[in-house]
Order: C-alpha cells, then structure tokens, then sequence
C-alpha cells in the first residue's frame, strides 16, 4: 500500500452499511454528493447508477486516492466549496468520540475524531445541509450508538428536519445506524 493510503479512511463496516442503503434509495435522475469520501468506494459504486455524483474531502490524500478509483472529487471542508442543490447526500462523518489527549494529528484523524460527543462534526454538518439539499432531497447518515440517536436526530430536529433510522447493525464495541433525513415540510 504506498505510504499516502496510510492517511485514507479505508473501507470497513459502516462503509458497507451505508452503500448498501444508498444503493436501496438511489435513483438513476439522483444527482448525488458524498462528503467525506475517503478511499472513494461508496461514490465509485453509486457514480455507475447516477452519472451526476461529486464527491468531497477534506483530506488531499483521501481525494488522490478517490480520483484514482474515477470519483469525480473536490477537495474541501465539509460542503463549502459547493454552490448547487443535491437530492441524495450521503455523509459517513467522524463520530468516535474523542478527548483531546487521544488526538493523533494527522489526515487520518479527520475521519475519526468527532470530537468529545462524536458529534462536532455533525452539527456542522446539519448547519449546511439546508442549503444544499433539494427540499424533495434527503440525506443518508451513518452513525453509531456510540455518537447517540437521539442526540443527533435532536440535532437534525432543530434544523428543521425529520429524521429516522432505516438500518442497524450490531457490531461487538457499538452498533451502527443509517440515518435518513429529509425536510420537515410541515416547518415550511
């Protein structure tokens, strides 16, 4: 494996679950973004069903590595290098919760750390995501017992979103959901 793969979130559990259900709720008129792409493996399955997938990432060596998989990738935080409407987002964040002393300071800690709740990156996330999803859109969200449901729909909630889980998976340290979250069109 060259030495810049070292600093690539490699596809494991949660990757799979995710794809698995995105490849369930895609539709071939999607036009998909995938934030936080890593390797590039969810969007170079779901580019072959929707021509129109982008992918982002803040991490130069996560985006290499996708545009060597033929992922169509931007180099950015989150969605901010975007200016246009998605109507299927999928996002497999950092969610480990991770105190200070246990940062590792390198590429691959973007994909991991979320910080002391598992959920900074999250609220981030939900912050943006109104404006770049399509109001018919929705997003599907991989996260884990160990972020916490309720929280991260509490999240999603006060954003003006509905939010439920489509998946689960029970692994030995956690359990791992999709989360699917759509426009609360009842707020509007």
């Amino acid at each position: 494996m060259h030495d810049y793969k070292k600093q690539v979130y490699q596809p494991e559990e949660d990757t799979y679950l995710l794809l698995e259900y995105a490849l369930k709720d895609i539709m071939p008129n999607d036009n998909v973004l995938e934030v936080g792409t890593g390797s590039g493996f969810i969007s170079g399955k779901i580019c072959k069903i929707s021509k129109d997938t982008i992918a982002v990432d803040i991490n130069p060596h996560a985006c290499k590595m996708a545009k060597e998989a033929g992922v169509e990738v931007i180099r950015c935080s989150l969605m901010s290098c975007l200016n246009k409407k998605f109507s299927l987002i999928l996002f497999n964040p950092p969610y480990l919760p991770t105190a200070p002393e246990e940062k590792i300071d390198d590429w691959l800690e973007y994909a991991l750390d979320g910080g002391i709740t598992g959920r900074e990156t999250i609220e981030q996330f939900a912050g943006m995501l109104a404006g770049f999803m399509s109001k018919t859109g929705r997003c599907l969200l991989l996260i884990s017992s160990l972020t916490g449901v309720s929280e991260t729909a509490q999240i999603f909630h006060s954003k003006g979103f509905l939010s439920y889980i489509i998946a689960e998976k029970k692994l030995d340290d956690e359990t791992l959901y999709v989360m699917r979250i759509i426009f609360d069109m009842c707020r509007f």
